[in-house]
């Protein structure tokens, strides 16, 4: 029995004998076939991990049968094989969300194998990279990552503790290379923004000139030298982290828009006018007591 489930939805069973055929070449692949889109909606707890659709069938068309589709497995990935050489109807698929839009001829086999292959692809690194994260997660666990028995350091896990169930962000000192980094790194891949980025970074690495629009980011045209947009740390830690290492390195000037940044869940761009909306937990770090 194959392991890739395989859902075709096609009204002539002529043409869907030959694509189960075909899609059936790889002995790893279970194909089901479906004359109508009421039957394959009611069949959509198997879970499959391809659904291909004609989208002039009977019952539904393919447009409102891929809808409902979604609404039970936004994941899944569809293919439309429609008799249609529609332009903008497949636009408008492609809009909507659908993998691919092949017409029905002589060469919509090679063409329905050739975008298989590349959804197939796509969904092994989507789930190698759930895997990397998961392990990045683990290799995270405070058992693995700070080892000690003091009571100094059972304190320092309980507020680590703490922390992860929380959205506060937090202040980290200690002297050079007493793990401050490992500390909010631990925090994050604990917490339930693991999935998103951790950002770290160097305050004292950058040029006090640049601070400002490596954090915020910039538009085009906004200096001398800005040839295109720019993303900053805090738009690339969305939903995530940033770790501002040596923090007591910041201009007190960028310190204020930093503390408004925090307080506003916002930031403009330099030389721009867009507000972005931001949802980041801040870690800072430094050697000095600011205290």
């Amino acid at each position: 029995m194959g392991n890739y489930s395989i859902f075709i939805v096609e009204d002539d069973p002529w043409y869907g004998e030959i694509l189960e055929y075909h899609l059936n070449l790889n002995p790893d692949h279970k194909v089901t076939r479906f004359l109508t889109g009421r039957e394959c909606l009611d069949k959509m707890y198997l879970k499959p991990d391809l659904i291909t659709i004609d989208f002039t069938l009977t019952d539904i068309s393919g447009d409102k049968l891929y809808k409902k589709i979604r609404e039970i497995d936004p994941a899944v990935p569809v293919i439309v094989v429609s008799a249609q050489e529609n332009i903008a109807m497949a636009v408008d698929l492609l809009k909507m969300g659908v993998s691919d839009y092949l017409v029905k001829d002589e060469t919509t086999k090679d063409l329905l194998w050739n975008s298989l292959i590349r959804i197939k692809e796509n969904q092994n690194l989507k789930k190698e990279v759930a895997f990397l994260r998961e392990e990045l997660g683990q290799r995270f666990t405070f058992e693995k990552t700070i080892i000690g028995q003091s009571a100094a350091l059972k304190k320092v896990f309980v507020l680590m503790e703490k922390a992860i169930k929380t959205n506060i962000n937090i202040s980290i000192t200690g002297e050079t290379g007493t793990g401050k980094e490992v500390v909010a790194k631990a925090i994050h891949y604990n917490s339930d923004r693991r999935k998103n980025h951790f950002v770290a970074v160097n305050m004292a690495a950058i040029p006090k000139e640049l601070i400002e629009t490596e954090l915020f980011g910039h538009e085009k045209g906004s200096f001398t030298g800005a040839l295109s947009r720019k993303t900053g740390r805090f738009e690339e830690a969305n939903g995530g982290t940033v770790f501002l290492d040596e923090i007591a390195e910041l201009d007190l000037s960028l310190q204020s828009k930093l503390l408004r940044v925090l307080q506003e869940r916002e930031l403009t761009r330099v030389g721009g006018n867009e507000k972005i909306k931001l949802d980041i937990r801040l870690i800072t770090a430094t050697h000095k007591n600011l205290a």
